[in-house]
């Protein structure tokens, strides 16, 4: 009953900035938590940042500073504004949520959009 659709990937040079979007078909919103993750060649999904089901922001340590997780309550969309990109940041990048408090991880995932850094 939800979808939800990345986009906004791309390549850019070490320091530049890319905004990544998630559109969500009905509303996410209701969600006990939604957010972003992402898996680099060879390695295993990893947590960016969400909200969680208070409306608090977890952010990586890898990213804290230069990562900022929003939402637009009207058109149901969720976004991640990246800043001073590093090659290391360098994966596809997955908007997600869970439906229920009982779950650990997300049940709903976008198809991904990738993200390139160049040095």
């Amino acid at each position: 009953q939800v979808q939800l659709v990345e986009s906004g990937g791309g390549l850019v040079q070490a320091g530049g900035s890319l905004r990544l979007s998630c559109a969500a078909s009905g509303s996410i919103f209701s969600f006990p938590s939604m957010g972003w993750y992402r898996q680099a060649p060879g390695k295993q999904r990893e947590f960016v940042a969400i909200f969680t089901s208070a409306d608090i922001i977890n952010y990586a340590t890898s990213v804290k500073g230069r990562f900022t997780i929003s939402r637009d309550n009207v058109n149901n969309t969720m976004y991640l504004q990246m800043n001073s990109l590093k090659p290391e940041d360098t994966a596809v990048y997955y908007c997600a949520a869970k439906s229920a408090v009982w779950r650990t991880t997300p049940n709903y995932w976008g198809q991904g959009t990738q993200v390139t850094v160049s040095s």
